[in-house]
């Protein structure tokens, strides 16, 4: 592996650089005052980079024509097609004051709202690659709880868990891939990791507002061979990049249903080679079902410093705290009788998030880029209530709660580097990069107080206590193959080294049918696992005549078993001591482009083959306790299948010509099929794989006259299987509420906003049809059992720029 590396850094170096032209440019608006810095999109090769003077350089590859896209903060945006010229070029800027908001919007599309990633971009690969991205500048929607239905309506086909706490956590899966907490994604923020624990407990507590983001990265499967080992790819939230301006203050502040209140306030600029970007984020609310209260405070800052055009210095800082009353689950019969009842007022959940994060980035040429990310976590989630296994059961007031307690401390560092040389008359690009990882968790389970608050004490000795000290050490390498103009080969590896250590304890306490205990023991655990995982994979690509794109790729992926599978203990699910990990691929196969740049198209079929999946099916208790539960194991070997698509169609441009008017509609859908190909367990074998409904559809308009935007839309979802033994709803049920199906539903979203100057007023109904229905039927917090989402709401924005 040493030599493998190093001879391609050898040979990588050995290769031909580019050649460069140069096209020399001004700025300056109507009255001839200098502007800068200005965004330049070089439509032709797809970079995007900034240039802080004028006149500058702008630096090309070969002697020809290129299409710009040139955008300075407060003006319009500027489209040329400049040639390399001894020349210098003037670009003229017109103020945004002048300009409506659809043009404003109309503007910023052609930089911003990329429905992909780029092939290479700073020190990543994408060529080859299934990439969307989400422009949160250009949504008219529900920012201010996080709206996942309408923020990622033109993502295809994930499946959401929607909650009614404000948006504070964000649960999308995918493909057959469990929405809980996003944990089947590698969730990162300025790319650098969020969750828990990226080995141990890849659940996300923490998701910034979508009020700070400039844009969300999404890359399938094939993105296990550069940010790590899982089944649903990347997900990179991209927060604002500071102003330009010396100094620019953003205040948001929203009233909505059921006590809703949120506070968004940033404040950023530029100062000679010093940039920086904060925010403060405040929410709180009551919920639609009672004994659902909740309240969080966000901050973030990110602190930048330039030395020179080639090296620069970022950090970041994170600190989330929120507390919030969950009022449990529902049974069946409960929910279709009254689906805003709650009999649990004791359950509380509480998260306290630190993240730090430290960026090196250095060109040594315009070839050669080199960044180093370092990050930390220190954080902690506490959770407490009365969780009886029999949902219907009232809370019993002076009773001991169950209390979880988890501390994740973590600390890594990944390290890029990435070459763009030429074979012959081609541009090629390399990466080669090295993550470290270590963390050292404890978690904790036992009886909690007696009382109703947010205590998180224990009242007894701990059922459970443990530490997990995980280490991680990943090399991996993708190259851009161009074989022709239009043709290129993407292939890439990575190699994990990982050791999960588990040492602690538990108790075994069994009762007979009236309560009494009959065996109460503690087993001592000592777990060292070790393994060496080699993931490969390969993409290619055809850049068509007509401007649309073929793309292909097939990649190994992993994902190491949690310690939320081994050892948490839960009412109504057991767990396999054996349970091991996960191994399978992934690939898509799809088409995308514009047509006359009216309709956007991003359609693709994709397959997923989930070797020993992890999952739960219906079983009796094997511990020898009465009753049934969920038993969770490795089901067997399960695939995935089926068909996204998603087509966004300008009518503006098709059907007029206005350059104030904007019309468009937009349909994003997924055929989805899957199935057990085999299991030991019995009566696995040929079922449906739970979290996949045939049918995801989710569709839309947006309108817009001058200063005004409107947004409609509706998400539609077939029913769905919650465990790998297909379980049947019983609309009787008031026992459980874990077993059984999530059944098809409709919700409709409508969205307005207007502007006047530097201030803009937004304002919308969600589920404005008040349908009821859920998304999830949880095993443990915040239930057990059905979760409703929330019924009809109102929302208003006000927001002010300085």
């Amino acid at each position: 592996m040493r030599f493998t590396v190093f001879s391609l850094l050898f040979l990588c170096f050995g290769l031909t650089a580019n050649a460069q032209f140069s096209i020399n440019v001004s700025f300056s608006d109507i009255s001839a005052e200098a502007v800068w810095p200005v965004e330049v999109y070089n439509k032709t090769t797809g970079e995007k980079f900034v240039l802080k003077q004028s006149p500058s350089v702008i630096s090309v590859p070969e002697n020809k024509a290129y299409d710009f896209t040139f955008y300075a903060e407060d003006f319009g945006t500027v489209d040329m097609t400049l040639s390399p010229s001894e020349k210098v070029v003037e670009v003229k800027f017109l103020k945004v004051e002048l300009l409506s908001e659809v043009v404003i919007q109309k503007q910023r599309e052609k930089l911003f709202a990329l429905n992909k990633l780029r092939d290479v971009e700073e020190t990543a690969i994408y060529a080859g690659k299934k990439t969307e991205v989400v422009s949160v500048d250009q949504l008219t929607v529900n920012k201010a709880v996080n709206n996942t239905r309408q923020v990622y309506s033109q993502v295809v086909g994930l499946t959401i868990n929607e909650g009614s706490d404000g948006g504070l956590q964000l649960s999308v899966g995918g493909r057959g891939l469990n929405p809980n907490r996003t944990s089947n994604f590698n969730t990162r923020q300025n790319g650098y990791d969020i969750s828990a624990d990226v080995l141990g407990y890849p659940e996300s507590y923490y998701t910034p507002p979508v009020e700070a983001l400039q844009e969300i990265q999404v890359v399938r499967g094939a993105a296990s061979l550069q940010y790590g080992t899982q089944f649903g790819g990347l997900i990179n939230f991209k927060l604002h990049d500071p102003s330009t301006k010396k100094m620019e203050i953003v205040l948001r502040n929203t009233l909505g249903s059921y006590g809703l209140y949120t506070n968004f306030s940033s404040l950023s600029g530029t100062v000679g080679k010093f940039s920086y970007y904060t925010y403060f984020n405040y929410k709180q609310g009551d919920g639609f079902r009672p004994n659902s209260e909740f309240s969080s405070r966000n901050f973030f800052a990110n602190l930048n410093y330039a030395f020179s055009e080639k090296t620069s210095i970022h950090f970041d800082y994170t600190n989330l705290n929120y507390l919030a009353q969950q009022p449990g689950g529902l049974t069946d019969l409960m929910f279709n009788q009254d689906p805003e009842q709650s009999n649990r007022a004791r359950n509380w959940f509480d998260v306290h998030w630190n993240l730090f994060a430290f960026q090196l980035k250095h060109k040594f040429s315009s070839n050669d880029n080199f960044s180093l990310q370092l990050f930390g976590l220190d954080a902690q989630r506490q959770a407490v209530g009365y969780r009886q296994n029999r949902v219907s059961a009232d809370d019993v007031p002076g009773s001991n709660r169950d209390l979880i307690s988890g501390k994740f401390a973590n600390w890594g560092a990944e390290a890029r580097y990435l070459r763009k040389y030429k074979i012959g008359s081609q541009n090629n690009a390399l990466l080669l990069g090295a993550k470290y990882y270590q963390a050292h968790n404890r978690e904790f389970q036992g009886a909690g107080s007696t009382g109703s608050g947010p205590d998180f004490e224990l009242a007894d000795d701990a059922m459970t206590q443990y530490t997990y000290p995980n280490l991680n050490l990943a090399i991996f390498g993708e190259n851009v193959f161009r074989i022709s103009d239009k043709f290129s080969i993407t292939p890439g590896f990575r190699y994990e080294s990982i050791r999960t250590k588990a040492n602690g304890f538990y108790r075994n306490v069994l009762y007979d049918l009236a309560g009494n205990v009959i065996l109460d023991e503690t087993i001592n655990e000592k777990i060292d696992k070790k393994r060496e995982i080699f993931l490969f994979g390969i993409g290619m690509a055809h850049k068509m005549d007509n401007g649309f794109e073929l793309y292909g790729n097939v990649s190994r992926n992993y994902r190491s078993v949690t310690y939320n599978d081994i050892r948490t203990s839960t009412p109504g699910l057991a767990i396999d001591p054996g349970i091991d990990d996960e191994k399978g691929y992934t690939s898509d196969v799809g088409i995308r482009g514009k047509f006359n740049d009216k309709i956007s198209l991003d359609a693709s079929v994709f397959a997923l083959y989930y070797g020993e999946k992890i999952g739960e099916y219906l079983a009796e208790n094997p511990n020898g306790a009465a009753g049934l539960v969920r038993y969770r194991t490795n089901v067997g070997n399960a695939l995935t299948y089926g068909f996204e698509a998603m087509v966004d169609w300008k009518l503006d441009r098709t059907f007029f010509d206005s350059p104030d008017f904007s019309w468009n509609v937009f349909a994003n859908g997924a055929l989805t099929g899957s199935e057990y190909l085999d299991s030991d367990a019995g009566n696995i074998e040929g079922n449906k794989v739970e979290f996949v409904p045939l049918v995801n559809v989710k569709t839309g308009t947006g309108v817009g006259y001058r200063n005004v935007l409107a947004t409609i839309q509706l998400t539609y979802y077939s029913d769905q299987f919650t465990d790998a033994s297909n379980s049947k709803s019983d609309p009787n049920d008031n026992t459980y509420g874990v077993f059984g199906q999530i059944p098809s539903y409709y919700v409709a979203d409508l969205g307005l906003s207007y502007k006047w100057r530097n201030w803009k007023l937004e304002s919308g109904i969600n589920n404005f049809t008040n349908n009821n229905y859920f998304t999830r039927r949880a095993t443990g917090y915040p239930g057990p059992g059905i979760i409703p989402s929330e019924t009809r709401t109102f929302y208003v924005t006000l927001e002010v720029v300085f």
